[in-house]
């Protein structure tokens, strides 16, 4: 097994950090936790609710508080909320304390899969794929800024999408390769 730390998922909404994220933590065996789950527990609440009374600064303040002590916890993989690279302090933590993958998509195809989302406060507008635009052409370089590697999704299946992240860490050495799984199966059986 590879000698990682912190493995970090950016992106914006609908990226699939979390989902991609539970299955990267399952092949490194390791642990996994999300920035947002987190938040969630820490302000006893849904982050949609917190953010419309206590507004996005006050969430950007507890974001950032609960994202330098997940960067702290040993070897796991953090799935991160899609602003959590708005601010400078963030950036650097998450550069600095752990591999971070960006997982990249179109905004057209981020609002296919959120289109009925009603959870993401960002989103809750008359245009949502007018906003994914936006957020996307304001974050795409703060995300590209922090990552180490950044991995067009497109649409590909989980498995697939999972084996293009661990063979970028396999080749950048962040993971062992035993852990790979490859792509030409396992090697035949010659008849005695």
């Amino acid at each position: 097994m590879g000698a990682f730390g912190v493995i970090s998922l950016i992106g914006m909404p609908g990226s699939g950090k979390s989902t991609v994220g539970r299955q990267l933590a399952r092949q490194l065996e390791t642990r996994f936790a999300d920035t947002d789950t987190e938040i969630e527990k820490r302000i006893g609440g849904p982050i949609r609710a917190f953010f419309e009374t206590e507004g996005e600064v006050r969430f950007r303040d507890v974001e950032q508080t609960v994202l330098a002590e997940l960067l702290q916890r040993e070897r796991h993989v953090l799935a991160t909320g899609g602003g959590i690279v708005l601010r400078d302090a963030n950036r650097h933590a998450l550069r600095a304390a752990s591999t971070v993958i960006y997982l990249r998509s179109s905004p057209e195809e981020l609002f296919r899969r959120v289109r009925h989302d009603n959870h993401r406060p960002l989103l809750q507008v008359g245009d949502p794929l007018r906003k994914l635009r936006e957020l996307s052409y304001e974050r795409d370089p703060l995300y590209r800024q922090t990552a180490h590697f950044v991995i067009e999704i497109g649409r590909p299946s989980i498995p697939t999408l999972l084996n293009m992240i661990l063979m970028q860490l396999e080749l950048a050495g962040v993971v062992d390769a035993s852990i790979v799984p490859s792509p030409v199966g396992p090697r035949p059986v010659r008849p005695s």
